[in-house]
């Protein structure tokens, strides 16, 4: 008799395990769950450590658990916003944050802040706590939720900042950085990293001060005297993201981002772009002679659904490439005007001009 497989025994009861959760072990959904659990068991073989353990177990638990307080609001669009917890409630800042976030709960958005005072309350006081999500971090100071969000099935204390980054990403069709410390610069700088790699999809960053600061003119004085001047970024880079003084014309901004475009995706090397109303053909003529360069092979195509994305989203158009996976301050560029094609043929009042 042939001796038991013990790998493939394995394999089949954690197919049950999953059979028996009520998913299907033959879905893609149910082998990813079975590998999951699988990875958890080689820990064992590998001998790993109790501290390592500990992480990655409670790492697990906060994604899984803030997850679930998101789904419910899985189709309503939602913005992060970011900016000192030392902002007084008085200060011009605090007020530009709240008349933004009001700006954007009023256009059925959600905010999504820190939890925490200063600019983080001012985004829930503009958006009102039932279109506030408050995502905190336990720390030996600053870690009270503000008054609005608190006690709210909507507030997600978190102890790993990397499981809580993830999620800010991860849940955000757009980002918003208002004045602010350590804190905001390393958010905002994370956010172009992952944009400027690849590594996350395009969204509108708008940086905003209030009416007469000068906190982001004095940010990009350094971006393009100490990066760009020596050549650490490129100049499309500054594309990735759009400067204001005028809450309500960052706001505007954020929302004609989606005027027409809705959403990207690869797949394998071909880049996909979602649009909810096609373009002429002389504007596509027009996308392949501006943007070349994103091009590895053959040219840019208006297409309907590919067969690789499994009915997803199946009433909207595509526009697909060979993309050379590189560039994408100027793939930002290519999405503004496929957005302003569509403000030509149906014109909206939104005023959207970024501070020079």
């Amino acid at each position: 008799m042939a001796t038991p497989d013990p790998r493939q025994q394995l394999l089949e009861q954690l197919t049950q395990i999953v059979r028996d959760m009520g998913a299907d072990p033959q879905r893609v959904s149910g082998k990813i769950l079975r590998e999951m659990m699988h990875t958890t068991t080689k820990l064992a073989r590998d001998g790993a450590e109790l501290g390592e353990l500990k992480l990655l177990s409670r790492s697990l638990k906060e994604l899984r658990y803030a997850l679930k307080v998101f789904r419910p609001y899985k189709d309503t669009r939602k913005i992060s916003i970011f900016g000192s917890a030392r902002t007084p409630v008085d200060h011009p800042d605090y007020q530009a944050a709240a008349a933004f976030a009001r700006e954007m709960a009023t256009n059925d958005w959600m905010v999504i802040t820190g939890a925490g005072d200063g600019i983080m309350r001012a985004g829930h006081d503009g958006a009102e706590r039932k279109a506030s999500f408050g995502v905190s971090i336990n720390l030996p100071f600053e870690t009270n939720a503000n008054d609005i969000i608190a006690g709210d099935n909507k507030l997600i204390a978190f102890r790993y900042f990397f499981t809580r980054k993830l999620m800010f990403m991860w849940m955000s069709s757009a980002i918003a950085l208002f004045p602010g410390g350590f804190g905001t610069q390393d958010e905002g700088f994370e956010a172009l990293t992952l944009i400027q790699t690849g590594k996350a999809p395009i969204l509108p960053i708008v940086l905003i001060d209030a009416p007469g600061g000068d906190y982001w003119h004095h940010w990009q004085n350094y971006v393009e005297k100490s990066l760009l001047d020596k050549s650490w970024i490129s100049p499309d880079d500054l594309h990735l993201y759009k400067r204001f003084d005028d809450p309500a014309k960052a706001a505007a901004h954020v929302r004609a981002f989606y005027r027409n475009y809705h959403s990207a995706r690869f797949v394998r090397d071909t880049q996909v772009i979602r649009i909810q109303r096609p373009i002429t053909d002389a504007q596509l003529d027009a996308l392949n002679t501006e943007f070349a360069p994103l091009v590895k092979t053959g040219v840019i195509t208006q297409t309907g659904p590919l067969k690789e994305e499994r009915g997803v989203l199946p009433d909207l158009t595509r526009l697909q490439w060979a993309s050379t996976k590189r560039d994408y301050g100027t793939l930002r560029k290519l999405i503004d005007r496929v957005n302003n094609f569509d403000a030509d043929n149906n014109p909206v009042s939104a005023e959207v001009t970024a501070t020079d």
